[in-house]
């Protein structure tokens, strides 16, 4: 029953009830105090002196012309009753309920002391409960007093304290829980939008208001377009792929036969360039729904094996960091990472050192140098985009399309990681890749170089 009329109340309706639900609850609370409070009583020698203070103190005002009446008040008033005169009853306190059994008790000793000309009510003005109230006069006027001593057992200052403050407490944690409860679709649909993109695509579950039942729909149908989005774009990126890279082999084998050596070698260097523009776009449009798993890997043996290669080729490059160094990351996305950090600065510089490193707090540094012409400081960030392409800062002619350095900065955010990109005071560019700490083997002790 309840799955079938909560989710029909909508959002301001549960915020509604929750406000009644407070109101009626510090409604019964509050009513609850002033009966109780009226239930009071005091000792009947209390009761009698106060009565017999109240026929004294009438009968003398009386007496009195009105221009003379406020001298007689303050000349009856004594260190237990404060007494004072006026032609209208003062309106009582904000916080002060009748005490109608203590009234009773003052009848029953003065019966001329009629309940209706008798007002008499509760006041806590410091720690002390005080007792004040007016006497109707025939004339209509009134006679004010008020108790200049506590009254015995009437003293419920902590406990008028105590009973607002507990249902307070309670109606506050009972609302929060509540409203908590009301917004919990919300908290859910925002940790979903937060994965989108990230994670593997899940519906969030459609609770709660119908104006929040509506919200997560849209969002699941959203993220679901968003989805198929991106998997027929995945398998027509890979179709293109492999269409093209099929008729670029034919060229680069039809090229062989062509018998003008600069006219093979500008259609090799055209069909290289097209097929680095493929395998990067590729990689990176494809690296949203990447589904390589983390796996352990050497991250140090993979570091110096990319230098090796590169000084088998003829270039100055160097590894500096220990030999081994073990730890779950995605294999391929990290080796291509790093393949086009050094193919970067092995392009625009002479000399490469990659250095692997563990810090103090655990983290992991991998810092690669180069002693290009580096990145003008207003771009350092730009070239991390996609599509940008900084030639003239790099004074050399690239292929591709802008899609080395956001590939890394993908595979690195795969793992958690960072890249930074700095100028060398020595000159060249200085790109560093920071792990986040993990559970990895011990680096082996020693360097390799």
């Amino acid at each position: 029953m309840k799955r079938l009329v909560a989710p029909s109340i909508g959002l301001l309706g549960r915020v509604v009830a929750i406000l009644l639900l407070t109101l009626l609850i510090e409604f019964g609370v509050s009513t609850v105090l002033y009966e109780r409070a009226s239930q009071f009583s005091v000792r009947d020698d209390e009761a009698r002196r106060l009565a017999e203070h109240l026929v004294i103190s009438r009968r003398l005002v009386e007496e009195r012309a009105a221009g003379s009446r406020p001298a007689m008040a303050t000349d009856l008033t004594t260190d237990r009753y404060e007494i004072h005169w006026d032609k209208k009853l003062a309106p009582p306190p904000p916080i002060a309920p009748e005490l109608t059994e203590m009234q009773r008790q003052i009848v029953d000793w003065e019966p001329t002391l009629q309940p209706d000309d008798l007002r008499i009510r509760l006041t806590s003005p410091g720690r002390s409960s005080m007792v004040n109230g007016g006497l109707r006069l025939e004339d209509g006027s009134w006679l004010h007093f008020k108790t200049l001593e506590p009254v015995a057992n009437l003293n419920l200052a902590y406990e008028r304290i105590a009973l607002a403050l507990i249902p307070a407490i309670a109606l506050m944690i009972l609302g929060g829980m509540m409203i908590r409860r009301a917004l919990l679709p919300l908290r859910r649909l925002a940790v979903a939008a937060d994965r989108v993109g990230h994670d593997v695509v899940a519906p969030v579950a459609e609770d709660g208001p119908g104006e929040v039942r509506r919200v997560v729909s849209a969002f699941n149908r959203m993220q679901a377009r968003i989805q198929a989005l991106i998997e027929g774009r995945t398998q027509a990126l890979a179709a293109v792929g492999h269409d093209l890279r099929t008729p670029l082999a034919r060229l680069r084998l039809r090229s062989e036969g062509v018998a003008d050596p600069e006219v093979r070698d500008a259609i090799a260097h055209d069909v290289t360039e097209m097929e680095a523009m493929v395998t990067s776009l590729l990689a990176f449009l494809g690296g949203d729904s990447d589904p390589e798993t983390p796996v352990p890997v050497d991250l140090a043996v993979m570091c110096a094996t990319l230098i090796d290669d590169a000084s088998d080729l003829g270039r100055d490059a160097e590894y500096v960091g220990p030999d081994h160094l073990e730890l779950r990351l995605r294999r391929s996305g990290m080796k291509r990472a790093l393949t086009n950090l050094v193919d970067n600065a092995l392009h625009y510089g002479e000399r490469v050192v990659l250095t692997l490193a563990v810090r103090g707090d655990g983290s992991i540094g991998i810092r690669i140098d180069d002693d290009g012409p580096g990145i003008p400081d207003d771009q350092l960030t730009a070239v991390l985009q996609p599509f940008v392409r900084l030639d003239p800062a790099r004074r050399r002619d690239t292929i591709g399309f802008g899609l080395g350095l956001p590939i890394v900065v993908q595979a690195v955010a795969a793992e958690g990681g960072t890249l930074t990109l700095a100028n060398r005071a020595a000159g060249g560019l200085c790109a560093e890749i920071v792990l986040p700490p993990r559970h990895n083997s011990p680096a082996t002790p020693g360097h390799k170089t």
